[in-house]
This record gives structure tokens, C-alpha cells and sequence, in this order.
């Protein structure tokens, strides 16, 4: 964990420091110089401001296709830091506002509570404590996240900056479009990260859908002892990502199973899916099973639209290529011409994974997907007016979340029959 640092908050402030890793990165993804300095000194840079900047650094560490390929070992090593390990708050601040929101001092709410942070993010960070159960039979190790003090100002000057937006959009494949209605969901949906009320309704959301499924974990949220700006959860322990990559390969393969039914009967029956899919959101543990951390960026699916998804998965699964398309179209609101062909090839490359299934997921794949959304919207902005249609402002998360899962999934590089795992909570 590194050392406490301030955390900037003033626009002008944060956007000086970002344009001066700007130009230096620029200079090395461009020309054939050592990248590593530079890319470490970003990392430092963004996990420093955190907010928004160290959330761009987080899906470049990751997402295949965002960093050119010479670069792209030295950006994912500096990055990767940013997942867990970024600048910490000062204790004291920490033992401030946890005893602000909480209402009574920290002695009192925790039996122990862990000074140093076991994790360090963009948003908040968070601790280790003991608490005693009701019954004072027993104590419970729990997990307590606690919001970077500053981070709503952080964030709100990153929201009013133009090229933090551009950067999160150009990572999600839409900065051509520029869509205003992008922008907003943006800024609403990271605004609610802030809420640890919200994030708690989502988090016990996320249980109740998978309540039944014996290799999913959705930690258990402590109700009293969280707020606004504090959510404490249970304690879990499991294999980070790094290690899960190592395993044999069938454990990734159960691994991989139990991954791609939490995000996509999530998303088909639960009507929601968590737009955060960094590989410092999970727990690794025997038998496949996977604990899901964090809840802060969850987009829900508008219920008009749910019966849609179910029709273009179902048509993928049966490979039915004629009600795949036609599902599609109503799903996406295409119009005819050249860019509903587009946009249409485009949806049948992302469900490559069902219809030729078992498939294996491979970073080359995840990184074509980058690519050729980029082409599309590119193609789209030459398109006259009578071809055009707006795309739908969901697509930017859908995009994070596909982006990031997929290239998540690639890491693991097992063939799994992910068409088989579908047709079972489809039923």
C-alpha cells in the first residue's frame, strides 16, 4: 500500500496534472521510446487525483485494445496499481468521517479496526474491523469502505472536465458519437457511486438474484454499521485475479462459468448488470466459486427492453441467426441502410461466444471488439442524416462492461460452453 497522499479537488488543479501526464504518454504511445517511466508516472499522477482519472487508468490496465500493443505490458503493470493499491487517505480523516456519519466514535462501533487500509481505489478505500455479534456470542470480521474524504468535490471537477468524459467514452468506443445523453448517464452514473445507500440496495439486489446459485457470493451487508458514505460488509477471503490465472485449468473454467452467469442472468433476469468488471472486483475461492465485490457502478436495463435482451440471447443460444437479427434491430432501434448493417455485424461478433459455443475467449477477439466498434462510429459520423440513428445511451456501460468482462474472461483462457450456462437460467 503506498503512502497517504492529499487528494486534490479543484478543477483547474487536477486538470493541470492530467495534461501533463497527457502529453508525455501521448509522446510514448506514439514513438518507440521505453514507456515505462512514463507509464508509472501516470499511475502515480492518476492514482493521486483518484475519481475519475484513476477510473481510466483502472479500465486501461485491463481492457484489451485500449493501449497499443508495444506499450501495453509496461500500462497494464503501472495501471493495475490502481485497482486496489492507489494513494491512501490519511487515517485520521478516515476515523473523522466514519465517526461523522456513524454517529458515535470508532471505539464504540468496532471491537478492532484496522488503521492501514487493505485496499486502496478510486472512490474510497477500505479497512479491516472486528465487530462483536448482537448476542456478544461471537465476533464477525467485516470489511468497511469508506469514501475517499474530498472525493465528491474530486469528483464533481472531473465530471465538469470535458477530456476526463472524452477519455471514459473513447474507452467505452463512443467518443465520435458525442451524444449528450451519453454524457449525462455518465455523470448520473458516477454520481451515485458516491451513494453507499444506493450501492447497499444494489449490493442485496445482486444476492436475491443469485441467492440459489452456491458458487456465486455476494457479501452480506451490515445495515447498522453503514451510511451515505460508509458500507460495511462481511469480510471475504478468496485468490486475487493474478493468482486465479495461475490455477489449473479446469478451476478457471469453473471459474469462467460461474463468472459469465453472475453477469448475464444479471442482466437477463435481474435487469441490471455491474458496469465495473475490473479484475480487483473479485475473489477467487475451490469449486468455482467467485465473490463479486463492489456495487457502485450498476446500470439498469429499462424494463421495455429486458424482453429484447431475453430474444437476442435466446435467438444466439438456438442459432438462429434470422431472429438474432431481427431481435437486434428492435433491441437497438436500428433503422435500414448502411449503418444497421454495421451496427447488426457488429452485434453478431459480440455473440460469437454463443453461437459457436463452447468458445474460447481470447484477448486478440476482445481487442477486434474495441477496434471495430471505433470503425463503426467512425463510419457512422459520414452517414447522411436518413441513414443515421441515435445509439442508445445504455451502450456506453454495456460497452465498459463487455470491453472489460470479455478481456477479464481472455486472462483465463479456458474453452467454456457458455451457450450451455445461458439455456439454464433462461429456462
Amino acid at each position: 500500500m503506498k503512502d497517504e497522499r492529499s487528494l486534490p479537488t479543484g478543477r483547474f488543479g487536477r486538470l493541470g496534472r492530467l495534461v501533463s501526464i497527457g502529453a508525455r504518454v501521448g509522446l510514448d504511445l506514439m514513438g518507440s521510446r521505453d514507456a515505462q517511466p512514463s507509464a508509472q508516472r501516470a499511475a502515480e499522477v492518476l492514482g493521486t487525483l483518484r475519481g475519475l482519472a484513476a477510473k481510466v487508468g483502472q479500465m486501461a490496465s485491463y481492457v484489451d485494445g485500449v493501449i497499443p500493443e508495444q506499450h501495453r505490458t509496461a500500462y497494464e503493470t503501472a495501471m493495475g496499481t490502481l485497482r486496489s493499491a492507489a494513494p491512501r487517505s490519511p487515517y485520521s480523516e478516515i476515523k473523522s468521517l466514519i465517526e461523522s456519519e456513524l454517529g458515535t466514535s470508532i471505539d464504540e462501533l468496532f471491537h478492532t479496526f484496522e488503521e492501514l487500509p487493505v485496499a486502496s481505489a478510486s472512490i474510497g478505500q477500505v479497512h479491516r474491523a472486528i465487530v462483536v455479534t448482537s448476542d456478544a456470542a461471537q465476533q464477525q470480521e467485516v470489511a468497511v469502505k469508506v469514501q475517499h474524504p474530498g472525493i465528491v468535490a474530486a469528483l464533481e471537477s472531473d465530471l465538469a472536465n470535458a477530456s476526463i468524459l472524452e477519455q471514459m467514452m473513447a474507452i467505452g468506443g463512443t467518443r465520435r458519437f458525442n451524444s449528450q445523453g451519453m454524457l449525462e448517464m455518465i455523470r448520473t452514473r458516477f454520481r451515485e457511486e458516491l451513494d453507499y445507500r444506493l450501492e447497499a440496495e444494489r449490493q442485496r439486489a445482486f444476492a436475491k438474484v443469485h441467492a440459489n446459485d452456491p458458487t456465486i457470493r455476494v457479501p452480506r451487508v451490515l445495515d447498522g454499521l453503514s451510511s451515505g458514505r460508509v458500507l460495511t460488509s462481511e469480510f471475504v477471503r478468496g485468490a486475487s485475479f493474478e493468482q486465479a490465472v495461475n490455477a489449473s485449468e479446469s478451476e478457471r473454467r469453473a471459474w469462467a462459468e460461474t463468472m459469465w452467469r453472475f453477469v448475464f442472468k444479471g442482466n437477463i433476469v435481474g435487469g441490471m448488470f455491474n458496469a465495473d468488471p475490473h479484475p480487483g472486483n473479485y475473489l477467487f475461492s475451490e469449486g468455482g466459486v467467485v465473490t463479486f465485490l463492489d456495487y457502485g457502478c450498476v446500470q439498469p436495463i429499462p424494463a421495455d427492453q429486458q424482453p429484447l435482451a431475453f430474444e437476442v440471447h435466446r435467438s444466439a443460444i438456438a442459432r438462429d441467426e434470422l431472429a438474432f437479427r431481427e431481435a437486434g434491430k428492435k433491441l437497438l432501434a436500428t433503422r435500414p441502410g448502411p449503418l444497421e448493417v454495421l451496427v447488426l455485424r457488429y452485434l453478431r461478433r459480440c455473440f460469437e461466444p454463443l453461437f459457436v459455443s463452447p468458445f474460447r475467449m481470447t484477448r486478440e477477439y476482445a481487442r477486434s471488439l474495441v477496434e471495430d466498434f471505433k470503425e463503426m462510429s467512425t463510419a457512422a459520423l459520414k452517414m447522411d442524416a436518413v441513414h443515421a440513428f441515435p445509439m442508445p445511451t445504455e451502450i456506453l456501460f454495456m460497452n465498459r462492461l463487455q470491453f472489460g468482462f470479455y478481456s477479464v474472461l481472455a486472462r483465463l483462457d479456458v474453452d467454456v460452453d457458455y451457450a450451455a450456462i445461458e439455456a439454464e437460467f433462461l429456462k
